[in-house]
This record gives C-alpha cells, structure tokens and sequence, in this order.
C-alpha cells in the first residue's frame, strides 16, 4: 500500500496504455521503498494509501526494487501477472542477486533492466531479462540501430524511454521498439491552423455552456438530444459507481436535480472532451481526467468555489493543443470558452499557474517542485499527494467507463 507515488505511462506502439512505472518518493532513485511496519502503519493510518489496482487500473505496473529488497525482502503479496519486477543496477554483482533474480523468475514475474548504453547483453544477468529499457535521449539512433536485432533474437521486448515528440515516437517505431514512455502522445503532431469540422459544433456548443455564468437546461438538454452518442455517454459518466453510488440516474433534468448544477457542468465539459478528440489515444483524455479532478480538489482545499467549475475546466482543458493539434491561442479562438477559462489557459492566473505546475511535477516525480508548491499553496506536501492519489482513483473510474466507446487511436 503506497501513499507517496508518481506513475508514468508506457504505451504500445497503437498508443494503447500497456504499463505504468511507479515511482516512489519514499524510494531510493524511485524504487520500492523499505518501510519498516511502524511507518507502514502510520501511512497507512493517515493517508489512505493506494494499493495497486487504484494506481494503474488494470494495467501492468513496473516497479525498480533494489538489490537488497531482492535478496532478503521481496513483497509477497505482488502479483506476477500484474508486475514487471525491473533491477535497479544491472550490473550489480552483489552475491545472491543472480540467484534471487532466478527464484522472481520462477515465480512468474518478468524482469526488465533500464540499459541506456545498450550494453546489457554482456551482464550475467541477461539471460534471465525479459524487457530492457533505453534512454533514447542519452543513446544514439546509429547505435540502436545496431544493437536492436540481437534483442530481438534472444526475445528481449524494448521500452524508449523519454520519448517526448511524437517525431521521436516515429523514429523510435521505425527502429523496432515495442512500447514507448514520456508524454510524445499529448504534443500536438502537426501545428496547423484549421478549423474544427462542422460534426463537433455540438461538442463545441457542449464546452461553452459547460463555462457559462447562465445555466440553461433547455439548451443543453436540446444540444445533447440531437446525439444520441452524447445522451448515452452523459448517463453512462453520472451513474459510474466512481461518480454516484447511491441512484440511478434517467435523464439530465434527473441528473441536475440529484447533482446540481456545479457539477453537471463538470459533466457536460468531460462529455465534450472525449468527443472533441476521439482520434487521439485514450491515455490523454486519462491525464485530461486526472488533471480536472485535482485541480478541483486544490480548488476546493483552498476554499475557492466557483460557478462555473473554473479549476475543474481549465485541468480538463489543459491539453487542448495535443487533442486538436493546433497552439492554445488558434484553440481558445474556437471555442465559446468564458474569459476567466480561456485566460487561465493562456497562463494569466496565477493560483491555476502553480496548479500547472504542481500536477506537472506529479506527472514527472519531480519531488523538489512537489515542495516548492506546497510552500506556495499553503498545503501540506503530504497532503498534496492524498489529493492526487484521489484524482487517480476518480481519473481511472470515468475512463473505465468511456474506454468501451472510445476508438483506438490513429497511429
């Protein structure tokens, strides 16, 4: 049970979510960290830690254990299926490592090493790997290139690490690598100036009462009645046990009543979302969903309420230009965005700003910045995580309920 974690995505060569890699802070260089039971207990006690299905769904999650938690105190309770068990130092030649690493095997867990210099194949320890991981941006292409066909031979998947423009993620397909981690998937590919098709005006309709001061039911209830896409999708989101729990939900007049109007305006802007980028890998609606979550419970710590969610929209909307493709000045030109919206987005407020700041140091386990907002917020680091481990949880139960009707991307 973890409360103190970041995870990145690792997707297939689709752009398909295959894993996370979970990082720790409590863990040295990110590893699993070595909790004696009086601390584990505290956590345990005061934040509400996650386990790992909250973490990465029904993903595969990847976690670096070092070589004396390898030795003397593997966590039992991992499952092989869902694990991929990678080794700190690869070239660690501490004695019983090699032959922990053979009983991890027999269990069923597969072993990955991060080799940047792709040297592995000449470490005792190679035979026994099964995924290797390489620093794209350290390694040469010309080298790669070189090496990648004797992975291949001994069966030995490949992971680019820090592929971060969707022209690296083409080169690093190209080169023959299986799965691909860093954020390429929510850049834009092509900055071009068009507007959007006449098919979405309904979804832009959506985005615009979702920002609205005016609440006008009538309106929205004709936007989403002319799709039936949207009218299904809308009382699909409201009746995930994520959401509500308690009744089932028939109509949106029924949904404005029992969840008020706050909060269907949340739910009219994720509507809009998932239908304005439905070309796009799922993966960036997940950390569009993760970001709104958390910024409306910032917002909401911080004893700010707004009418219409501002926080909550400008999370959502935040990723606009790798959805659509185009800059966030040509976008916000778009769409019928409130001012306080669209000046949030350009980066003129400053509270939304360390919000920014604060979900991207998550997003990329960049601890010291963690720090440095919670000084700026006035809230307890330890607090912080506890609000992003619920933005987790809410993220992942909103995307199981739209993965379904969701396409596969466009690679």
């Amino acid at each position: 049970m973890f409360a103190f974690i970041a995870r990145q995505p690792i997707l297939d060569k689709s752009k398909s979510v295959f894993a996370y890699e979970l990082l720790f802070r409590d863990g040295k260089a990110g590893a699993y960290p070595e909790h004696n039971e009086e601390k584990a207990k505290y956590i345990s006690e005061h934040f509400h830690p996650l386990g790992l299905d909250d973490i990465s769904g029904e993903k595969t999650s990847f976690i670096t254990f070092s070589s004396d938690t390898l030795i003397s105190r593997f966590p039992t309770t991992l499952n092989p299926e869902s694990v991929v068990v990678e080794l700190a130092d690869p070239t660690d030649n501490t004695s019983g490592l090699f032959e922990a690493c053979q009983h991890i095997k027999q269990m069923g867990f597969k072993l990955a090493i991060d080799d940047p210099m792709m040297v592995g194949a000449t470490h005792d320890i190679f035979p026994l790997i099964d995924i290797v991981k390489v620093d794209v941006t350290k390694t040469r292409f010309e080298t790669i290139e070189k090496h990648i066909p004797r992975y291949h031979d001994a069966n030995v998947q490949l992971v680019a690490e820090q592929v971060d423009t969707q022209d690296n993620f083409s080169t690093c397909v190209d080169l023959g690598f299986d799965f691909f981690q860093g954020y390429f998937f929510s850049q834009p590919e092509a900055r071009i100036l068009r507007q959007l098709p006449a098919s979405k005006m309904n979804i832009v309709d959506l985005m615009g009462e979702s920002s609205n001061n005016n609440f006008n039911i009538e309106r929205i209830s004709h936007i989403i009645e002319r799709d039936a896409t949207l009218s299904f999708l809308l009382l699909k989101f409201i009746n995930n046990p994520t959401i509500n729990k308690r009744y089932k939900i028939t109509s949106l007049k029924h949904a404005l009543n029992y969840m008020g109007e706050v909060e269907i305006k949340k739910f009219i802007a994720l509507l809009s979302l998932t239908n304005l980028g439905d070309d796009k890998p799922l993966e960036i609606i997940h950390m569009s969903l993760v970001r709104a979550k958390f910024f409306d419970l910032l917002a909401e710590r911080r004893g700010i309420k707004n009418n219409p969610p501002i926080s909550f929209l400008v999370g959502l909307f935040s990723l606009l230009e790798g959805l659509l493709d185009q800059s966030m000045t040509d976008i916000l030109k778009q769409l019928p965005l409130s001012d306080e919206v669209n000046d949030a987005l350009l980066g003129k407020n400053l509270e939304l700003n360390s919000y920014m700041t604060l979900v991207r140091a998550f997003e990329s386990a960049l601890w010291m910045n963690v720090i440095k907002q919670a000084k700026v917020l006035n809230i307890d680091q330890k607090q912080l995580h506890m609000l992003y481990n619920q933005a987790i949880v809410w993220g992942n139960g909103v995307r199981s309920a739209i993965s379904s009707h969701y396409p596969r991307a466009t690679a």
